[in-house]
């Protein structure tokens, strides 16, 4: 009787350890998605800011223009199981993918008094449907080789096997040639003088020239001599690279680098918190309240932003999240955005679903885009 007793203890023990082990991890992940000093180009990435070391933060596309889209966490909660909210979620990640979207802001659509927190919890702490798209969607820009290094066993990840793959530009196979590769920093010792091994996804490591904190993840220039030697001949010789910008393969090769994902807990902070050099200069809100004159061409911009709305519709995330800057501009979104559109005028069903209207908005807008400098995005025509 007594050891029944002592292995129910145990199973309790363990159980509860387990609960507490995920707590922590969700509250870490949402610490760091939520401090936008710390938001990069990729997952579970740490701001680089050691000697001699260049910053590859969100500030560095202020050397290019962007397309970003905000999208509601919420649209998870409409699914109707675990699985159908990660294959939702794996949709909007390849919408992002296939229109070249620089930076995916989820946001929090539901307000202060829809919300599910505890006394006992943070009010920044963000929901659990913004943690899982958030999550998610990051893991479907890592390249795979860098998955199991980033992301650790998590409930937000059990069905991660169902969805398609976005097969990115930068998610490079061992045998594929190129200068350029994310990796991830080695937990090797690294000698005196020498800079940290970093796992970039190539049957050995490349050495960079500076050391780094291991588990950082990195855009690594590989040194193109030893590259190809070691590609064509097969010879064996010991790899080197430097750490470039995030922004750089994609200037240099013109050249999809994936987009980085930012947290919000608000509209407001959607807007408000971007992280490119003078904020977004065009915002674009979506919805079927909006108009139906399309301009055959927008003004040229920097750094873009197009705004989808949950369940619930764009008006009701802007009362829902403005505040008291926001309150009379649900009744006149002209007042919060540059062009309020409708850009499925004609459609045939009463509703359209949030990825449905990414996918639709995306390739409506994007042919009447044009960047002022920097486009490595769209293949629109570019201003000098």
């Amino acid at each position: 009787m007594n050891d029944e007793k002592e292995i129910k203890s145990a199973r309790e023990r363990k159980l509860a350890k387990k609960k507490w082990k995920e707590e922590k991890l969700m509250k870490s992940l949402s610490k760091s998605l939520n401090e936008s000093n710390d938001v990069e180009t990729g997952p579970a990435l740490k701001k680089i800011k050691s000697e001699g070391s260049s910053d590859v933060g969100p500030d560095s596309y202020k050397r290019r223009s962007t397309l970003s889209i905000a999208v509601p966490g919420s649209i998870l909660d409409n699914a109707q199981s675990p699985e159908l909210r990660t294959y939702l979620a794996g949709q909007i990640a390849r919408a992002a993918c296939i229109f070249q979207v620089d930076e995916v802001v989820v946001y929090d659509d539901l307000g202060e008094e829809e919300s599910s927190h505890s006394d006992n919890e943070p009010q920044n702490e963000a929901r659990p449907c913004c943690l899982q798209l958030a999550r998610i969607l990051q893991y479907l820009e890592c390249p795979q080789y860098l998955r199991k290094h980033l992301f650790p066993l998590h409930k937000d990840l059990q069905f991660a096997g169902i969805l398609n793959p976005l097969d990115a530009p930068h998610h490079f196979r061992q045998k594929d040639k190129t200068i350029y590769r994310e990796g991830i920093v080695a937990r090797r010792p690294v000698k005196p003088g020498r800079g940290s091994m970093v796992n970039v996804g190539l049957e050995k490591d490349v050495q960079i020239n500076q050391v780094l904190q291991p588990g950082t993840r990195v855009t690594v220039k590989l040194n193109c001599d030893e590259y190809e030697d070691e590609t064509s001949t097969g010879h064996s010789h010991k790899l080197r690279g430097e750490v470039v910008p995030p922004w750089q393969p994609r200037a240099h090769l013109d050249q999809y680098w994936g987009y980085h994902v930012r947290i919000a807990n608000s509209m407001s902070a959607a807007l408000s918190d971007c992280p490119f050099q003078g904020m977004y200069d065009l915002i674009i809100g979506t919805s079927d309240k909006g108009s139906k004159d399309i301009p055959a061409q927008l003004p040229s911009s920097d750094h873009i932003l197009i705004l989808f709305g949950g369940l619930q519709g764009l008006e009701m995330a802007v009362e829902n999240n403005g505040g008291q800057l926001y309150k009379s501009v649900a009744n006149d979104m002209t007042n919060l955005c540059d062009y309020y559109l409708n850009t499925c005028p004609k459609q045939g069903s009463r509703t359209i679903r949030t990825e449905e209207a990414i996918l639709i908005s995306l390739s409506v807008l994007t042919p009447k885009v044009v960047f002022k400098s920097g486009s490595f995005t769209l293949g629109a025509s570019s201003e000098s």
